[in-house]
C-alpha cells in the first residue's frame, strides 16, 4: 500500500505531465520530493527571442516549472505570492537546462525557494527566490486518503 506521500507524489507527475503548456515548451519534471524538483529544457530554434539567444520566458517558465512542482508536493495547494528572478548568463541555443528548486522554509502560511539554472556544464543561467502561499487545502487530483480496516 502506497503512503500518503507516495500518492501525492504520484498524482502530482501525472498531473505535471498532463499541462499542454509544459508539453510545448518541452519541460520535463525528472526529481520530485517534497520541498525538491527538477526539471528540464532542451532549447532550440522555437525558443528564441529577437535577438536569437534563448527568451527570457522560457527560462521563466523553467522555473516556474520547478517552483510549482516543489511547494505543491506537500500535498496542500501552494500559489505563488513573489519570485524574484536574476539572469547570470545567456544560455547557448540547443543547450539543455535544468532548475532546481530547494525548499528553504515551510511555514504553516508560506514557503520560501531558492531555484537554480544551470547549463549541461553546471554554469549558472539564472536564479530565483520564490515565495509562496499554502492555501491549507489538500490539492483537488490527489486521491483521498484510504480508510485503514
Amino acid at each position: 500500500m502506497k503512503t500518503q506521500t507516495e500518492e501525492v507524489l504520484t498524482a502530482l507527475r501525472r498531473r505535471v505531465a498532463e499541462q499542454s503548456l509544459a508539453a510545448q515548451l518541452g519541460l520535463t519534471l525528472v526529481a520530485l520530493e517534497p520541498g525538491r524538483a527538477v526539471v528540464k529544457l532542451a532549447t532550440g530554434e522555437h525558443l528564441t527571442n529577437i535577438l536569437g539567444g534563448i527568451h527570457g520566458t522560457a527560462i521563466f517558465a523553467l522555473i516556474d516549472e520547478a517552483f510549482q512542482a516543489s511547494c505543491n508536493a506537500h500535498g496542500t495547494v501552494a500559489v505563488a505570492l513573489n519570485m524574484n528572478l536574476t539572469f547570470h548568463r545567456a544560455p547557448e541555443v540547443g543547450e539543455e537546462l535544468t532548475a532546481e528548486s530547494q525548499e528553504l522554509h515551510c511555514g504553516r502560511r508560506t514557503g520560501t525557494y531558492q531555484i537554480t539554472v544551470t547549463d549541461s556544464r553546471g554554469r549558472r543561467i539564472a536564479t530565483c527566490q520564490a515565495l509562496a502561499y499554502r492555501k491549507g487545502e489538500r490539492l483537488p487530483f490527489v486521491p483521498p486518503v484510504a480508510e485503514q480496516a
